[in-house]
Formats: C-alpha cells, sequence, structure tokens
C-alpha cells in the first residue's frame, strides 16, 4: 500500500516537472515566433515600427504570463 502510494506520488511530481519545462518551452518557442514575425513585418513595412513593437511587446507579455501561471500550477501540484 505504502510502496503504491509512493509510485503514484512519484509519477505526480514527474508530470508536475514534465508540464513546467513544456510549458516553459512552448513559451521560448512562440515569443520566439513573435519577435521574428515582428521584425519580417518591421522589414516590409519600416513606417509601422511603433505599432508592431508595441503590439509584439504586449504579445510576449501575455505568453509570459501564461507560461507563468502553468509553471506555478504544476508547482502546486508537486505540494
Amino acid at each position: 500500500m505504502i510502496s503504491t502510494l509512493l509510485a503514484v506520488e512519484g509519477l505526480a511530481q514527474l508530470g508536475s516537472a514534465l508540464g513546467a519545462g513544456l510549458a516553459t518551452i512552448g513559451a521560448g518557442m512562440g515569443i520566439g515566433k513573435i519577435g521574428g514575425s515582428a521584425m519580417d513585418a518591421i522589414a516590409r513595412q519600416p513606417e509601422a515600427t511603433g505599432k508592431i513593437q508595441t503590439n509584439m511587446i504586449l504579445t510576449s507579455a501575455f505568453i509570459e504570463g501564461c507560461a507563468l501561471f502553468a509553471i506555478a500550477a504544476c508547482a502546486f501540484i508537486i505540494k
């Protein structure tokens, strides 16, 4: 009984760690794609640089916030 409980707790910790890692990787890839796309847009339309940069920063902040919530949720699962 105790060994089964420890195994389940170990799997929960493993799942939490994998979830936090995937959230971090996903956020990094998303922010990288946003940055690359913004640079392409600025290269095509230099006069819209201010609007593009503002939208890029806001979107990056939203992605960071979502990733932070995902990592925090995974941390609470670990106990």
